[in-house]
């Protein structure tokens, strides 16, 4: 008898529980993790291509030393900002995540304007194959990026909407920072590859 009365409790207990939305939780949470590892992932690719490009860069341009050191900062704040899973509830946190990388890629794209006045830089063709893994790498970035902004966006409105809005109270279920509007604009433009563009002009 105890056995039953053990068993029907578990089974209430489960019953309620998916009822409330407990398991869709679980797998929204999952998702959210699962997507923001793919970020990582992408943002990771992104930085183990840069020392290869500065130093091509270096090569033919070594006296633009301000540049290539703005690069090399840039990247390793990147390294020194690090944002696990867990840390998804910390807005402050997500925002000097976002801050970081957005700082990368506008050192990124410094870089490039500079590359724009030594052609024989530009007809390097380990530098044109670097270009292109980081064009390719921008635009992974901005799909993962996007996967993330739906996984969370899907997290977020499932524990606010009643009854789950309960059940994730009890089980501790926080909302996740997603990209802010400002941050997302700053990160979301991959640095431009413009043969044609002419150098910018240095500020006065």
């Amino acid at each position: 008898m105890p056995r039953l009365i053990k068993f029907l409790f578990c089974y209430l207990l489960v019953s309620l529980l998916s009822g409330c939305g407990y398991n869709a939780m679980q797998a929204s949470d999952e998702q959210v993790k699962a997507a923001w590892s793919e970020v990582l992932n992408q943002y990771q690719r992104r930085a183990d291509l840069i020392p290869n490009l500065v130093s091509t860069v270096k090569g033919y341009a070594a006296h633009e030393q301000a540049v290539l050191t703005q690069v090399t900062e840039a990247r390793a704040r990147v390294g020194s900002v690090s944002l696990n899973a867990d840390q998804l509830g910390d807005e402050a946190a997500v925002k000097r995540f976002q801050q970081a990388q957005g700082e990368l890629s506008s050192a990124l794209s410094r870089l490039l304007v500079v590359t724009e006045n030594y052609p024989q830089l530009k007809a390097d063709s380990l530098f044109k194959d670097l270009l292109t893994q980081l064009e390719g790498t921008e635009n992974r970035i901005a799909v993962a990026r996007g996967r993330y902004v739906k996984a969370v966006q899907d997290y977020n409105v499932l524990i606010r909407q009643f009854p789950q809005a309960i059940t994730a109270k009890i089980f501790g279920y926080q909302p996740k920072a997603n990209f802010s509007v400002e941050n997302e604009a700053a990160i979301s433009s991959a640095p431009k590859v413009d043969f044609g563009a002419p150098p910018a002009q240095p500020a006065q």
